[in-house]
């Protein structure tokens, strides 16, 4: 069902949010019209020769949508909301629009390290819902905030600098602790499988944010070499030893303040290694440096031949009633970005005093202009998407 049909059935219902969507002008806004760029020019290359043939359509879907419109993601949206946790079928998102978000996103940390054995029920209620989005069309991107392997502290300890070396040191207990962590990964990765069968393709970012110093991955703990070996490293076992062949793999560099093209090369794995560029990107409300990253990783995307997004976003209990149509779809607007997913919204039942969400839910101040960014053409959401599981007429993936 397209927003056409579905806001026919719910206008009454939401008659005072389904008003035309004003867009506000940000100084220096790309007004190029992308509409007639042709996604086929060259054709595309994984890190994964042998992916699967519905990856690969993932993939080539990834770069014909970014010519259209930007897909709208939440992180743990099928998981849990503000005031509910583990429902079939739940969204904060659909419960505002009407319509699933386009991109699930999650993580397999607790899944994979040293938390797994205690969270069982949460594992299941993840793949569930991973299930769930590629059933109904949707897509999913995957993060580890893993545990530090060395010292056995979390993602953020940073303490020691030689985690990265002791991974990389063949037969070292954290070299095969990690390895450890990898082997569940990838019996994660083949165990996961649609209604029709066939493996569901994830987009994958490992070490994400290695631009900050916070991560054990980190600039404080890595020198550019370890950073490079240990995400060659991780690809290779996964791929090459595991046979896992449904991950794309993204790049998630840390972007909040203004950057330039060469930002995104910093400890680039190299060309052949990397499928996805992305950026984690909490400008706040600032549209100007918002605008300026979103014209750089564009650029970048149409240089390197790879597609790309916002792969993490938001601000932290933001109160801005006209915040998705000026702070997000408006900067938006004329990018070759193929999506743009917002951090979670952390379930707190009745607890209002915690305000840790970062995007909409049922009662939000900014609920009716929700509506109005997803009445948009340019931002696409469950029933917008076409079969990203087909290959996209024209674009060749090796």
């Amino acid at each position: 069902m397209n927003k056409k049909h579905l806001f026919a059935g719910l206008a009454a219902a939401i008659s005072m949010m389904a008003v035309a969507c004003t867009y506000v002008d940000i100084p220096g806004r790309d007004l190029t019209d992308y509409s007639k760029t042709d996604p086929s020019a060259q054709s595309l290359s994984l890190a994964d020769p042998n992916a699967t043939l519905e990856t690969k359509a993932l993939y080539s879907n990834l770069w014909a949508i970014q010519s259209k419109g930007f897909m709208f993601g939440h992180h743990d949206d099928l998981t849990y909301g503000r005031y509910w946790y583990g429902e079939e079928g739940g969204s904060d998102t659909k419960a505002v629009c009407g319509d699933y978000p386009a991109v699930y996103s999650m993580d397999f940390a607790e899944m994979i390290d040293d938390r797994f054995s205690k969270s069982a029920a949460e594992t299941a209620l993840k793949l569930r819902c991973i299930k769930d989005a590629y059933n109904r069309g949707m897509v999913t991107i995957g993060c580890i905030h893993i545990n530090n392997p060395l010292t056995g502290g979390d993602s953020w300890d940073n303490s020691k600098n030689t985690v990265a070396a002791e991974i990389l040191k063949s037969g070292s207990a954290t070299n095969k602790k990690f390895l450890s962590w990898l082997d569940r990964l990838a019996e994660i990765a083949l165990s996961l499988k649609g209604d029709d069968g066939k493996l569901i393709p994830v987009i994958f970012r490992p070490f994400h944010e290695h631009t900050q110093s916070w991560s054990w991955w980190g600039t404080s703990c890595t020198t550019e070499k370890e950073f490079i070996d240990l995400w060659q490293f991780t690809i290779r076992y996964l791929r090459d030893t595991k046979g896992v062949h449904n991950f794309i793999y993204a790049i998630s560099p840390q972007m909040d303040s203004s950057k330039n093209e060469e930002d995104f090369y910093f400890r680039w794995p190299g060309d052949a290694w990397v499928d996805f560029i992305g950026m984690d990107c909490y400008q706040g409300i600032n549209n100007s440096v918002f605008t300026n990253n979103l014209k750089k990783i564009s650029s970048v995307s149409k240089a390197k031949m790879k597609p790309c997004g916002v792969t993490e976003t938001g601000v932290e209990g933001f109160k801005t009633t006209n915040y998705w149509t000026n702070n997000i779809l408006s900067p938006m607007t004329g990018r070759t970005v193929a999506l743009l997913v917002t951090w979670r919204n952390k379930y707190v039942g009745v607890n209002e005093s915690d305000t840790h969400f970062f995007s909409v839910y049922p009662g939000h101040a900014s609920a009716p202009d929700f509506v109005k960014m997803y009445q948009s053409p340019l931002s696409i959401f469950c029933s917008d998407l076409p079969d990203m599981y087909k290959m996209a007429e024209g674009v060749v993936v090796k």
